[in-house]
C-alpha cells in the first residue's frame, strides 16, 4: 500500500475548512468553505485517478468524526462510499469509539502501525484533511505522495499543512496541471 495525501490548500498553505462555512472554526477561523467556488470537474477526475481502485481512507480522529458525521447527515453517493470503504483512524485516545462502519482505530505508535499497513498488498491509503497526521508521518518517510489542489486565494489565517516547527523537507514535482478555475493541481513525492 502507498500513503497518498489529498488536500485543498490556499496559496498561503491553509488547509482548514475548505468545504463549508462551519467545517472547522477552531481558533476563530472565519473563512470556511473557501475552496467551493473553485471546484472543477478536472479536480474530481484527478483525485479519483490518484486514489485508484480498492483504496482505504486514513484519517486523523477529528477529520474522521467531522467528515463522516457531515456526509451521513447530508446523504448522497459520497455517504455510501465513505461508509463502505475501509477506514483507519489515528487517535491519541486508545478508548476512542469509532461510530462508522469499516473503521479501525490506530493508537499508540501510529507511525509503526502505518508502516505495517504499507507492507500489506492493496490499494492506496488516502489521507484527506488530517494535517496533523500528515505532519506526523512525513519525518518517518511514510507519505509516498502529496496531491495538492492549490487555490488562487490567500486567506492570511488558518491552520496550515506545514508549520513553523516542521523540519525542512525536499520534495520532487511529478505533475502539475492548472484547472479552468485557476486551481493548480500538483503532485509531489519525496525527493
Amino acid at each position: 500500500m502507498r500513503v497518498l495525501a489529498v488536500n485543498h490548500l490556499s496559496l498561503d498553505g491553509v488547509l482548514q475548512g475548505p468545504g463549508r462555512p462551519d467545517e472547522d472554526t477552531r481558533d476563530g477561523f472565519r473563512h470556511g468553505g473557501w475552496a467551493q467556488q473553485d471546484n472543477d470537474p478536472a479536480m474530481f477526475a484527478a483525485m479519483g485517478e490518484r486514489m485508484g481502485q480498492g483504496f482505504s481512507w486514513l484519517f486523523g480522529r477529528r477529520s474522521y468524526d467531522d467528515m463522516l458525521s457531515y456526509w451521513n447527515q447530508a446523504g448522497g453517493p459520497f455517504k455510501d462510499s465513505l461508509n463502505g470503504t475501509r477506514k483507519y483512524v489515528a487517535s491519541s485516545n486508545p478508548e476512542a469509539i469509532l461510530k462508522w462502519p469499516n473503521s479501525t482505530l490506530l493508537g499508540g505508535d501510529v507511525p509503526a502501525q502505518i508502516a505495517a499497513l504499507r507492507e500489506q498488498p492493496g490499494g492506496n491509503l488516502v489521507i484527506m484533511g488530517s494535517g496533523q497526521l500528515i505532519r506526523s508521518l512525513l519525518p518517518h518517510g511514510l507519505v509516498d505522495e502529496l496531491f495538492l489542489m492549490i487555490h488562487p486565494l490567500v486567506l492570511g489565517s488558518g491552520r496550515r499543512l506545514f508549520g513553523p516547527d516542521d523540519d525542512a523537507r525536499r520534495l520532487r514535482l511529478v505533475d502539475s496541471t492548472p484547472t479552468g478555475t485557476g486551481v493548480l493541481m500538483v503532485t509531489y513525492r519525496p525527493a
